[in-house]
């Protein structure tokens, strides 16, 4: 597991999602165009005579605006979660802990603790072990 050049305790930018979007991802800006563009056209917007049209557009903008403050909140929690990981782990250097092998438990002293894309490792005896992998932590 290497570390980045640029890391720094605390830093967010390896949990930056280089995610494009893609053709079936839509904005708000995309939705709002699209609306505008359905109020223009009455024929389109009245599906078969109904006046509900302006009520129907409010309601999906604003499922709308809910879905993309859902994934914001999810991403912003997503990032305190590693965050507080690695406080965790930086915080277990020199302790003795316990964990989980490939094939045996292991026990010793946290050497240093290494990040990998913004994930915690500790490391025991020159071999890296993830977080979840602890057992037991003891002074």
């Amino acid at each position: 597991m290497d570390i980045t050049s640029n890391f720094t305790i605390g830093s967010t930018e390896q949990l930056v999602s280089n995610k494009s979007q893609s053709n079936s991802d839509l904005s708000m800006d995309d939705f709002l165009q699209i609306m505008a563009a359905a109020i223009k056209m009455p024929a389109m917007s009245e599906e078969g005579g109904s006046s509900s049209g302006s009520t129907d557009y409010m309601a999906q903008m604003i499922q709308f605006s809910t879905m993309e403050q859902l994934k914001d909140l999810t991403e912003s929690l997503n990032t305190t979660m590693l965050m507080t990981q690695q406080q965790q782990a930086l915080a277990m250097i020199g302790k003795t802990v316990t964990v989980t092998g490939e094939a045996s438990i292991v026990t010793g002293v946290v050497d240093k603790v290494k990040f990998a894309n913004g994930f915690a490792t500790v490391m025991i005896g020159g071999k890296d072990y993830y977080l979840n992998d602890i057992q037991s932590i003891g002074e």
